[in-house]
């Protein structure tokens, strides 16, 4: 278990991180998602020794996280950290030798992960000569190839097709399944939101959330959503132009309550509120329920909505403090 306690860094006038702790625990893969600047590439230069913090302390399963230590993580930072005139197999050898891989193991893990990550037919080729996708899953076989015990991933996806996005995904899947835990940062959250067990919200070097996708949601206001069938009197105001004021009176006390009428001429109704029932109550004054339910929402608007309010209190959920 990877534990992050109270880090703060600062670089002139900018307070790049402010106390900031977060824990990765074996086998578990974690999102780590914030605006530009936000000081998530700082915490992952700090955790590899590229940069020194101000303050706090990094400790991996109870010791100091020291140089020994280091050659066990598998690092991918978001600019590019390979030599573009070595051929991808040589650079791959080479660096796994640098985490005290024997030669034989070395070229044996290289050639295998060339092959998973699909670039197989590339092992012989120079990096430079690759497209950028290409090089980017070269550099996930980099933070790979030592079979390292924790992964700290910068910003992997970037830049990739949806085929090479599914078989990193796969990867980091796989190798949680073998107990390796994963912290990367991304900005394509959908990405994030599918294969994380976890998600850390960050925000000018502070926490402002850490929990499951489901456990962020939990922290919103509920909100509902109900399908309706408009019966006869809907369909008749309707065709009158009349629709918006019944549908509006129908909602009227509703928490934050929207609708749509979509092209199939069915009613879609939503509000907030700790039950569905008041929403139940008014989509079947409208016409037939089809459907009602709780809304999903995705974790791009969580984050818009934690980034927001520059006075929104800084959340993390108790049993992850």
């Amino acid at each position: 278990m990877l534990h992050i306690r109270h880090l703060s860094k600062r670089f002139g006038a900018l307070q790049a991180l402010d106390d900031f702790s977060a824990d990765l625990d074996d086998g578990e893969i974690v999102g780590f998602v914030g605006a530009n600047g936000a000081g998530k590439s700082t915490t992952m230069r700090i955790i590899m020794g590229v940069l020194a913090a101000d303050g706090g302390e990094l400790t991996w399963n109870g010791s100091p996280v020291d140089a020994t230590m280091r050659r066990r993580i598998g690092y991918m930072p978001e600019e590019r950290g390979l030599y573009p005139r070595m051929r991808v197999g040589e650079q791959l050898t080479y660096l796994a030798r640098l985490h005290g891989v024997d030669r034989a193991a070395a070229q044996r893990a290289s050639r295998e992960w060339v092959e998973r990550l699909g670039i197989a037919g590339r092992h012989d080729d120079e990096v430079q000569k690759l497209s950028l996708g290409n090089q980017q899953r070269v550099q996930l076989a980099a933070a790979l190839v030592s079979d390292p015990d924790l992964l700290i991933l910068d910003e992997p996806f970037s830049g990739l097709d949806p085929v090479a996005v599914d078989v990193m995904s796969q990867v980091l899947v796989e190798r949680a399944g073998a107990g390796v835990p994963t912290l990367f940062s991304s900005h394509q959250l959908d990405v994030v939101e599918r294969l994380c067990d976890r998600v850390i919200i960050i925000r000018s070097g502070r926490t402002e959330a850490d929990g499951t996708v489901d456990q962020l949601r939990a922290g919103a206001a509920p909100r509902w959503r109900a399908v309706v069938d408009p019966d006869a009197e809907a369909l008749s105001r309707q065709d009158r132009g009349e629709l918006d004021p019944l549908v509006a009176a129908a909602l009227e006390d509703l928490p934050a309550a929207s609708w749509e009428r979509t092209a199939d001429g069915r009613l879609h109704l939503s509000c907030e509120g700790t039950d569905e029932q008041p929403l139940a109550r008014a989509a079947t004054s409208l016409g037939l329920l089809r459907e009602l339910g709780p809304v999903r929402r995705p974790l791009a608007e969580i984050f818009r909505e934690s980034l927001a309010d520059p006075d929104h209190a800084h959340c993390e959920h108790e049993e992850r403090s």
